[in-house]
């Protein structure tokens, strides 16, 4: 059976990543690894590592992407929770099996060969849930 191996990053959405690093890099202390684009999800990320996971910054680059669409709904705030699973075509299997709805029935491999897809919130108590799996060496 396929299983969670721990939390990888909680991802906040804002409208201004270096605003947000006020609060989250100033006020915290939590370090600042590295921004990138993430051009398959319209996003640009801060990735602010701490203990094994990570607190994710999450800035759309589009006014029409799913994370644009969200921030525009219900404004900055927590987006989703991550997991990294061991093998994540088998943990979707067994979604399907249990009726869990599924934004992404297939996941989608980035570019560095992560693979990633996301829960519905309907099926995790409102909670936008991702998973992924890192490349196989």
């Amino acid at each position: 059976m396929s299983s969670v191996k721990k939390i990888d990053h909680v991802a906040i959405v804002v409208n201004d990543i270096q605003a947000a690093l006020g609060f989250w890099q100033d006020a915290l202390g939590l370090t600042l690894a590295h921004e990138e684009e993430v051009a398959e999800q319209h996003a640009r990320v801060a990735f602010l590592p701490l203990g094994e996971c990570e607190i994710e910054l999450v800035k759309p680059t589009t006014e029409d992407s799913g994370i644009a669409r969200y921030l525009q709904k219900h404004g900055p705030g927590f987006h989703h929770i991550c997991f990294q699973v061991d093998d994540i075509h088998a943990t979707l299997e067994r979604l399907k099996l249990k009726s869990i709805r599924l934004i992404n029935e297939q996941p989608l491999t980035l570019p560095e060969g992560k693979k990633i897809a996301f829960i519905h919130p309907e099926s995790a108590g409102g909670v936008l849930v991702e998973l992924y799996e890192l490349p196989k060496p």
